[in-house]
């Protein structure tokens, strides 16, 4: 089903403001530029953003082959001649409206999901459940926003039977246009909580926006167990169907049983008969979602033995992409636990990121029950694979070998009805310094492939979430105005989480510079393919051959070091951009203002420097008691501004504030600003840090455990002491790795199962112990948390008498640092 740009044009009310000839078929909707595949039927809506326009991206998707864009500017566009143009006033608007009116060409049942947590569990593990019975499309990964309904609801075709869509909101006002689009005939409610709660007055002001969505309804499945949400809904007037642990429900959860295999045994009645599932889950998150899902196929009449043997198979939901170094100097990308179209579309995404210009080997099984065609699906899947740049495929199955003749010869091919027959031979292949995304459906078992191109890991993992890191970024961006430029920080390897991994995932959201310490460090980034501008902090003499070799930026902070480097560059030929550093308080590096003549006499001596920026840095910027220091700060830095730049004659960037400063100080964004800390998660009050999310998260594993009867020491210098029968666990993890000595003796407690286990005796070089008494689950080869999403970094921290900052960068190189995507 395909559309006209004339038809188009008039769904969504616009005008042409250019128009080629002939009916432009479109088939595709496009927002990111980045995310192109097929130019002849795409049309690009040009969204305007914080610090993206997406009408600066027309001349490049026009030389890519777009001849379709819908735009609010009026002019702008002589370089697009053959294009049909529709403008609008409102380019998001538009996009919803062609949604809303494609969902309302289908009359098929389409469940709508919202919630504060659990609604992409819910709606995979409902595709899972449904999809022998259905052709069905639903959400890709989490596209549950503004943007990601109408591309999800866009997806639906005369061949799907059903449709389910996820939907999430993070203001008043969203819903209301989301319902539109979405038009639910069933809808499922998970639950309530703070997730995304800053856009809300109150809770109950939130529970009643997500409530919108339902305004199409024919029912609505969902928990009476919060009396806030039962009444809620109620209130509705709609028709529901309930469950409940406590209360009478349509399904009334009468016994939940866990047992050691990690199963949950769920009990219940319905309609007077006592009916019961078993799942392969036992955490209390999974074992609501699977009874949401439950009783949405009681509703659909689907059959409970049928439910039984369906639920008792449920998988887990891979929520993420995994990126960890492979052998033989390659980065391996893991996503092995499913496969259509659109996630591989994004997985390809995710790999266009990594290694610059290495080669790129796609390792895919069959795409399965996908409800399309074969010969289509393959055909877009080879136009896919040529459009990312993939160099070498290996697909595995029957169906993926329509590939063969779909494929230029640039794309080396080998195909095997098997995951097995190919790990016989794989050895063969010599992978060598390239990029693997592995990407396969779940029954091709490829996470066996995974872990045999992975390199061996030491047990303890640092795990690094990009798409937190994306997230915090945007979040900072959101308090910038428009032009203001951003400088992200990843010296000292990025905070800990690895500068190259880091700096891609900056380059590709568009930041403005970057800034290292070192200038090896810089150097690295550039072999690495980075290309955006790097500062260099600290460049000192020795390395002035690389600052020019590597297109380098250096900061120059005194007299003596920007003669010495004045002299060099002008020796080598070379004009260079340098950034000067003034001194307003902080007493470190830094021109102070008697230096100021000598300055403007050495830039003027030297014409061949040209001064990029201009910056200071902030003492106390996250400190309220120090406010007036920092005001003073940035007036001092405002004045030598002013009068440096009257005497070089132009006006170099100025930036001052750092991540505190960002939140603290707005009215002195000036032209850029120097974001650190803050990209990590940590924020300078706690009203914003609640907004940020953990970046960094630290894991070992339970080496061992051992039975301490009471009286009995455990450690170096026998300062563990076991006061009763103990059960103590060996971690892999020690002060070697960035686990530092003042944690130990019950200073910091870990995360084991989810529950506080205390650190008992010293730390160890390259383990620790701690005190599983309490936690009877609690088993060797466990996962054991440090620092992540469950247990601040600033609790470690706080232990060790220190900062987040000095706890990210102990973290040892030996510690594998492990890239995961959502």
């Amino acid at each position: 089903m395909h559309y006209t740009i004339q038809q188009i044009a008039q769904i969504i009310g616009g005008k042409f403001l250019r128009r080629s000839g002939g009916k432009a078929i479109v088939k595709h909707l496009l927002t990111d530029s980045r995310q192109l595949i097929f130019p002849e039927t795409t049309l690009f809506f040009a969204l305007p953003g914080v610090s993206q326009d997406g009408h600066a991206f027309m001349e490049k998707m026009y030389e890519a082959g777009v001849r379709s864009f819908v735009v609010s500017e009026k002019s702008g566009y002589e370089a697009l001649p053959e294009s049909n143009i529709v403008q609008v006033g409102d380019v998001l608007a538009a996009l919803q409206q062609l949604a809303a009116h494609h969902r309302q060409q289908f009359n098929i049942p389409v469940i709508g999901i919202t919630g504060s947590n659990g609604k992409t569990i819910v709606k995979e593990w409902l595709f899972q459940l449904l999809r022998d019975d259905h052709r069905i499309t639903r959400s890709p990964r989490s596209y549950n926003s503004q943007v990601g309904v109408p591309l999800s609801v866009w997806q639906l075709q005369p061949r799907h039977t059903i449709g389910i869509f996820e939907a999430g909101i993070s203001q008043t006002g969203e819903m209301v246009r989301t319902a539109q689009i979405i038009r639910c005939t069933a809808g499922i409610f998970t639950n309530i909580g703070e997730a995304h709660a800053e856009g809300f007055s109150d809770l109950m002001e939130k529970l009643q926006e997500k409530l919108l969505l339902f305004e199409f309804a024919d029912v609505i499945v969902y928990c009476r167990d919060n009396p806030s949400v039962d009444a809620a809904i109620r209130a509705l007037n709609k028709p529901v169907f309930s469950w409940s642990r406590t209360d009478d429900a349509n399904l009334r959860v009468t016994g939940i049983q866990q047992n050691a295999a990690g199963h949950a045994h769920i009990e219940a009645l319905f309609q007077g008969k006592k009916i019961a599932v078993t799942i392969p889950f036992s955490d209390v998150a999974s074992i609501e979602n699977a009874i949401h899902c439950w009783a949405m196929l009681l509703f659909l009449g689907v059959p409970q033995e049928v439910i039984e043997q369906r639920m008792a198979n449920l998988e887990p939901v891979a929520m993420r992409l995994e990126l960890r170094e492979g052998i033989n100097g390659c980065t391996l990308i893991n996503d092995s636990y499913n496969s259509d179209f659109t996630s591989l579309s994004i997985a390809l995404n995710f790999m266009e990121q990594q290694r610059g210009g290495a080669r790129r080997t796609l390792i895919l099984s069959d795409i399965l029950q996908s409800g399309r065609e074969e010969a289509d699906l393959y055909a877009d899947v080879a136009m896919l694979i040529r459009e990312k740049g993939v160099n070498r495929l290996v697909g595995i199955g029957h169906a993926v070998q329509a590939l063969k003749n779909l494929l230029p010869p640039s794309v080396r091919s080998h195909f095997y009805e098997t995951t097995a027959e190919f790990l016989r031979i794989c050895h063969q292949f010599e992978f060598q310094n390239e990029v693997i995304l592995v990407k396969g459906a779940r029954p091709f078992a490829f996470e066996k492939i995974a872990r045999r191109l992975s390199q061996k890991m030491h047990r303890t993992v640092l795990e690094v979430n990009l798409s937190a890191l994306a997230y915090n970024l945007r979040l900072y961006r959101g308090k910038l105005q428009p032009d203001t430029k951003i400088m992200a920080m990843v010296k000292a390897a990025a905070y800990g989480s690895g500068s190259l991994e880091t700096a891609r995932l900056l380059e590709f959201h568009k930041v403005n510079y970057l800034a290292v310490a070192y200038a090896d460090e810089g150097a690295e980034l550039r072999r690495g393919g980075i290309r955006l501008p790097i500062l260099v902090l600290n460049p000192e003499e020795a390395v002035f051959e690389s600052l020019l070799r590597y297109d380098l930026e250096p900061e120059m902070y005194s007299l003596a070091q920007l003669r010495q480097f004045a002299q060099f560059s002008a020796d080598a030929g070379r004009a260079v951009p340098i950034h000067l550093k003034l001194d307003t308080g902080m007493r470190r590096l830094g021109f102070d203002a008697e230096d100021l003549e000598a300055l403007l006499e050495l830039l003027a001596a030297y014409p061949h420097l040209s001064v990029r920026s201009m910056f200071s840095h902030l003492a106390a910027s996250e400190a309220p008691d120090h406010d007036e220091f920092t005001r003073s700060q940035i007036r001092q830095f405002e004045a030598h501004y002013e009068r440096i730049s009257e005497g070089i004659g132009y006006r170099p960037l100025r930036h001052i504030l750092n991540s505190g400063g960002i939140e603290r100080f707005p009215q002195a964004q000036m032209d850029m600003v120097r974001l650190g800390i803050g990209l990590y998660g940590i924020g300078a009050t706690a009203a914003f840090s609640k907004r940020l999310k953990p970046v960094l998260t630290l894991k070992a594993t339970i080496s061992q455990i051992k039975q301490a009867v009471s009286g009995t020491t455990i450690g170096y210098g026998r300062r563990g002491q076991a006061d009763q029968d103990k059960r103590i666990a060996t971690i892999s993890i020690g002060y070697a790795d960035g686990l530092l000595r003042a944690a130990g003796n019950g200073r910091f407690s870990v995360l084991a199962g989810g529950k506080r286990a205390p650190i008992i005796g010293s730390v160890c070089m390259d383990m620790c112990m701690i005190d599983v008494t309490q936690i009877p689950d609690a088993k060797e080869g466990d996962e054991i948390e440090i620092f992540g999403d469950n247990l601040p970094v600033t609790e470690l921290a706080s232990a060790l008498q220190t900062i987040p900052y000095e706890v990210f960068t102990c973290i040892s190189p030996r510690v594998k640092r492990v890239y995961v995507q959502e």
